[in-house]
């Protein structure tokens, strides 16, 4: 039965489910900003982004809700003490720290993972961030939501998660996806340093 499949039939099963399909494929970015949206106009207050084949563990979900209650964006994060990667060769555990490393470096801040897919957004969060005017399609765009919210002063918070590579399926990750970080990433910064001018 495929993945579509079995949504739809939970949707059936249960009033809280709700499916949003998407008929054309666009990349990682803009699927997740019409969730955004639909959760938005839901009425959500806090909205839960995370990996849907169990590489984010639910049992986490208490613990990223529970630091929203201080923080604006909660990052469930694989690089702060006591956070860790199960199931990932060399390769792409140097990809994946150095994504981050070269992002935090280039943008200038704190936040150890800032490619992580696993987050807890307030409302106020999303809605000032402009989704409307997010570039990022592939992995780009967990960094460039976290540097948005980051620049609107909003409080960031880290979590630490344990992140389990998938058992069925395969990664997205592709070789356009990378350069799109590459290029991306100093791009952010320099459209940040534009609106800090009124440029």
């Amino acid at each position: 039965m495929r993945n579509a499949e079995i949504a739809d039939r939970l949707a059936a099963e249960y009033d809280d489910v709700a499916v949003l399909h998407r008929m054309v494929k666009e990349g990682l970015g803009p699927a997740y900003i019409a969730g955004f949206h639909a959760a938005l106009s839901g009425g959500a207050e806090l909205v839960i982004e995370m990996d849907a084949d169990f590489s984010h563990d639910p049992a986490y979900l208490p613990r990223l809700i529970g630091a929203a209650e201080e923080a604006d964006l909660v990052i469930g994060s694989r690089y702060v003490s006591g956070g860790a990667v199960r199931n990932w060769g060399p390769l792409r555990r140097l990809v994946s720290r150095g994504g981050c490393w070269y992002a935090r470096t280039v943008l200038g801040v704190e936040v150890r993972d800032l490619t992580g897919g696993f987050k807890c957004f307030r409302r106020a969060v999303l809605e000032a961030i402009d989704l409307g005017s997010i570039r990022s399609r592939g992995y780009a765009f967990q960094v460039e939501l976290t540097y948005r919210a980051i620049e609107r002063r909003f409080r960031v918070a880290e979590v630490p998660i344990t992140f389990t590579e998938r058992r069925v399926g395969s990664s997205k990750m592709s070789r356009a996806i990378v350069l799109e970080a590459i290029w991306m990433v100093p791009r952010l910064r320099l459209d940040g340093e534009h609106r800090e001018r009124g440029v």
